[in-house]
């Protein structure tokens, strides 16, 4: 075998390893966060039935998660159904910018929040490690204004797990990788969506 061919077989395996890992994640996974998805729903679902709405937020890929969420309830996930109300707060880079440049980074979420949030909203908290001061920074005003917190986290929830009301969901992926934690993030995601259209309209697929 040349040098070509053995490094088409090394990647082909090293691709495999991933989507064997992600898998078994996944599946070892779904006993422990059934219940947190499921409380995760419960809230959204109430405050979205109450006239309420849920405010998204995370760094990086988990900004991409926030602003995700939104669309799959502002547009919809897979059934026809009217718009749910949601904001992602990683989004306005006016906003986000003056904040960040006039105050501090650490307050983009916390001050949006406090702007547009309303008692009775849910607040969903992304950050992988659990750390992000900026969301800790939410979580924080959350609490003070009476907005629920999902938080989606890893690695053992770090500072955000300790800071949860009980109260609050906690879907707390159990693995120290950010690119295993982030994929089951997006399924909880998609199973948050799917909930919420099952209790609000009883949409099946």
């Amino acid at each position: 075998m040349g040098h070509a061919e053995q490094g088409a077989a090394a990647l082909a395996t090293r691709i495999a390893a991933h989507f064997s890992e992600s898998a078994s994640l996944k599946l070892e996974a779904s006993k422990a966060l059934a219940g947190p998805i499921a409380r995760s729903v419960e809230m959204m679902t109430a405050a979205l039935a109450a006239g309420g709405k849920i405010l998204a937020c995370g760094n990086g890929g988990s900004a991409a998660d926030a602003q995700h969420f939104a669309a799959e309830l502002v547009n919809r996930f897979e059934a026809e159904r009217p718009p749910l109300a949601a904001v992602a707060l990683t989004t306005d880079t006016s906003t986000l910018t003056s904040i960040a440049n006039d105050y501090d980074y650490l307050q983009v979420f916390e001050k949006q929040l406090r702007a547009i949030g309303r008692r009775g909203d849910v607040l969903l908290a992304i950050s992988t490690s659990g750390n992000s001061p900026n969301v800790l920074a939410a979580i924080g005003a959350a609490h003070e204004l009476g907005i629920g917190v999902v938080a989606l986290t890893g690695r053992g929830g770090g500072k955000i797990g300790a800071a949860l009301a009980p109260a609050d969901a906690h879907i707390c992926v159990p693995h120290p990788r950010t690119a295993r934690v982030q994929e089951v993030h997006l399924l909880a995601i998609h199973c948050i969506c799917d909930g919420i259209d099952f209790q609000l309209f009883g949409a099946k697929q």
